[in-house]
């Protein structure tokens, strides 16, 4: 994930609430292999958003800063693209 693009986020820990710091993000469900389609979440004017597939809730808290979440372990970096 680079710093310009859609930050992505992943659900294994199993966490109620994933807080992020952009409003709009990719949920990956899990890590591969076992991640859902990859979903493109736009939360607007809100500030909470569900995963249509995972029912993940997502929450914006904008001290973290776009591309961060809390807890940081559901933040998704793809290491082959990022080589």
């Amino acid at each position: 994930m680079a710093d310009h693009g859609t930050p992505h986020f992943h659900n294994d820990p199993g966490v109620a609430v994933i807080h992020v710091g952009a409003r709009e993000l990719m949920c990956i469900g899990a890590k591969p292999p076992f991640d859902h389609p990859h979903v493109f979440l736009d939360m607007g004017a809100d500030d909470e958003i569900v995963c249509p597939y995972c029912s993940t809730l997502f929450k914006y808290e904008p001290s973290l800063g776009a591309g961060h979440g809390k807890p940081a372990e559901c933040e998704y970096h793809d290491a082959a693209k990022a080589a």
